[in-house]
């Protein structure tokens, strides 16, 4: 009796699996293998349907149960275009920082509340563009020219930088669930893209493949190597061929580097093809050769309306176009947008997880550091409060919110001025007097001159703003279609600050906003000191705040260089890396990559020096003692550049390490540098590979580029 009881227990567990197996589908079985998945919903989508997924605008499938899904989303410094958010400093002012730790600490944060705004609409039943958990973000093109407006959204100008800055973001952004992505990132602009601005979906990059391979694809290679989920394609040709339909970059991609992701058009680029490049000569061409070359997905709508009438011509396959959705699918997987929520480590996140007291103390932690001082004559900085009795501040950018920003922003509630951040932490006992100045336009009027020489220190704020430079058709006060036509001030500025100095020997604190190298020589003269502020985010008041009176000392370094004028410069239209950036350009400038003052002093010492001698496969090790020879604790970022044998095109020196580090007044910290031989290889167009070559090398350790405080020459054998 008690064997035929247990038979019928199996027998009832059985009919239960089965019952179930019957009622759920293998695709929304989340113990199933992925792959299995992914077939398993591809084998039950008609053609129709399959098509209607390839667009950024995905098309419900609602017998199958699946929503509508928009794949727009931005978060280059926070979730951007989706209301309350926790806005941080602009991506060029979070590489100054030179922290890539903090930035995934950044990341991470701009994730939670992605997956927090997520799960509120999707509780809803809205399904909403710039609500979703894929994010077109970040842009890792190399900032080649300072004319590029779009070159805030970047990590500056060197490969390595922009590729550990990168890295450190797309983790934070995916997280480390190992079941499920937290956000899905994405590698943009792929991959030779800096400019111009004005009919960038007609030009055409022109270089040859040393270039491309030692500045334009490092920063996207490591970035595939760090498990990006999506990559972008440009709006450009590059020595003929449309980035996104580009046999050379994409069989790199795809083929060299092993990216498993999704590949996604850059919005309405696909039309580029046969309208402005007129490579192909219609749209259902297009939607061919983007499914073959491996498009995923397409910000418009051609594959969604022509992808049918390729079939129908023979131009494409069935097979062809399944291929190309699995890619697209297995992101949406790995979100995972088809199991159970109650599996998912993000499913509790909601509306407190939005600019929490830690999210707004990490904006201004990072706007802190992205700042840096150009200029500090007599240690006018930082404001003494106890010494100081008024403060006058003024500038057009002084009370403005915009400068705040950037593009490609999120909303606060709560942004932190300027003006308001500096009269909240002089306090009440501290007079503040607020007074705009001049406007963007008129050079000859100004307003509240007299209280700079009746106070004890002037702040004027001044420079740049998103709507002079940035994106074609959103910075629409530039004069060169986005694009900056120089390296100038407004005109107003200038005169503005030469009105003050005239009026006032008390010292002068300018303050920039910029996205970019700005002509700092034409300020120089009138300013006592000159804090760079970029575009700081919803905390930059009161980051400025923590510099000015000292609560922390400026830490921030250029990520890129300040040229003298643009003269200097090849044109704007040259994708060739002579002459362009620190690594390659010969002439004097205003500031070297890597420049920041500080309000202390560093001393640095060999604590270990490097082999005289290394071969392939080892690594370059040495440890240095960082000493604070001031009077106040601070951050130092030790950088680490490296000088090349005596060959044809090989760069003046170029950094290959970096490590920020808090040294207290008085202490030493001991940093360890390691760098791997092998990335010092150069691509030799003759062999068409990269090699390492043999001879005398230099290592350099210092503060900027430009600046050396040890250095030691080793062999590579």
């Amino acid at each position: 009796m008690k064997f035929k009881k247990i038979l019928l227990c199996i027998s009832l567990l059985t009919v239960t699996l089965v019952a179930k197996s019957q009622q759920q589908p293998l695709y929304k079985d989340g113990g199933k293998n992925i792959d299995e998945r992914i077939n398993d919903l591809v084998h039950r989508l008609t053609l129709e349907e399959k098509i209607g997924l390839l667009g950024y605008q995905s098309k419900a499938v609602p017998r199958l149960g699946i929503p509508a899904y928009n794949w727009w989303n931005e978060a280059l410094h926070g979730v951007a275009r989706a209301g309350e958010a926790t806005v941080f400093p602009q991506a060029i002012g979070m590489a100054a920082s030179f922290d890539d730790d903090l930035l995934y600490q950044v990341a991470a944060t701009i994730s939670t509340e992605a997956r927090a705004k997520f799960n509120i609409a999707v509780a809803k039943g809205d399904h909403l563009q710039y609500m979703g958990l894929t994010f077109w973000s970040p842009n890792i093109n190399i900032f080649r020219d300072p004319r590029w407006g779009r070159g805030q959204e970047t990590y500056g100008e060197d490969p390595y930088l922009t590729g550990r800055m990168g890295s450190a973001f797309v983790k934070g952004m995916q997280g480390d669930d190992p079941l499920h992505l937290k956000t899905s990132a994405c590698a943009k602009h792929f991959a030779v893209h800096s400019g111009p601005e004005a009919g960038r979906g007609a030009f055409n990059s022109v270089i040859d493949e040393k270039d491309l391979r030692e500045t334009y694809l490092p920063a996207f290679h490591q970035l595939v190597n760090s498990g990006v989920e999506s990559v972008m394609g440009a709006y450009n040709r590059v020595n003929g061929e449309p980035s996104n339909i580009s046999n050379t970059l994409l069989g790199i991609l795809r083929n060299e580097w092993g990216f498993k992701g999704h590949l996604v058009t850059d919005c309405g680029a696909l039309d580029d093809i046969w309208q402005n490049h007129k490579v192909l000569k219609s749209r259902v061409e297009v939607a061919a050769a983007a499914i073959k070359a491996g498009v995923n997905l397409d910000c418009s709508t051609l594959l969604q309306s022509e992808v049918i009438e390729a079939v129908k011509q023979n131009l494409l396959t069935e097979k062809e176009i399944d291929n190309s959705l699995k890619k697209l699918l297995a992101t949406q997987f790995k979100l995972g947008f088809y199991d159970d929520n109650l599996n998912s480590a993000y499913a509790s996140y909601n509306a407190d997880s939005v600019r929490s007291a830690y999210h707004i103390e990490l904006a201004r932690k990072m706007a802190a550091e992205s700042m840096v001082l150009l200029k500090n004559d007599n240690n006018v900085l930082p404001i003494n409060k106890d010494k100081v009795k008024n403060i006058f501040v003024t500038g057009p950018n002084a009370f403005n919110a915009d400068v705040l920003l950037g593009n490609y922003r999120g909303i606060s509630p709560e942004m932190v001025t300027f003006t308001e951040g500096i009269t909240k932490a002089a306090g009440p006992g501290i007079s503040v007097i607020y007074e705009i100045g001049s406007d963007l336009i008129d050079s000859t009027r100004f307003g509240g001159i007299a209280n700079a020489n009746a106070s004890d220190v002037t702040f004027v704020f001044i420079g740049l703003s998103p709507m002079m430079e940035g994106e074609d058709g959103d910075a629409f006060l530039s004069n060169n279609g986005a694009d900056r036509a120089n390296l100038g001030f407004p005109a107003v500025n200038i005169a503005l600050l030469k009105k003050i100095r005239a009026s006032t020997k008390k010292p002068i604190v300018a303050v920039v906003t910029a996205g970019s190298d700005i002509d700092i020589a034409q300020i120089n003269q009138y300013a006592d000191a000159i804090l760079l502020a970029w575009y700081p985010g919803e905390q930059g008041g009161n980051a400025l705040a923590d510099i000015a009176f000292g609560r922390i000392s400026p830490s921030g370094h250029l990520p890129v260089t300040f040229y003298n004028k643009l003269q200097d410069l090849p044109k704007y239209s040259d994708y060739n890396m002579k002459g362009r950036t620190y690594r390659y350009f010969t002439g004097p400038v205003q500031y070297p990559f890597g420049y920041g003052l500080s309000y202390t002093t560093f001393n640095y010492k060999w604590a270990s020096k490097p082999q005289k001698s290394y071969k392939k496969g080892q690594h370059l090790s040495f440890n240095v003692d960082v000493e604070n020879t001031g009077t106040m604790d601070a951050d130092e970022v030790l950088q680490t550049y490296i000088s090349f044998p005596d060959k044809t095109r090989m760069p003046i020196k170029e950094l290959k390490q970096f490590k920020r580090v808090k040294v207290e007044k008085g202490a030493s910290h001991q940093v360890a540098i390691d760098i791997s031989v092998d990335d010092l290889a150069k691509w030799d167009l003759a062999t068409q590979k990269w090699i390492l070559y043999k001879g005398d090398y230099k290592v350099y350790v210092g503060s900027s580029s430009a600046d050396v405080k040890l250095s030691s020459i080793f062999k590579v054998l």
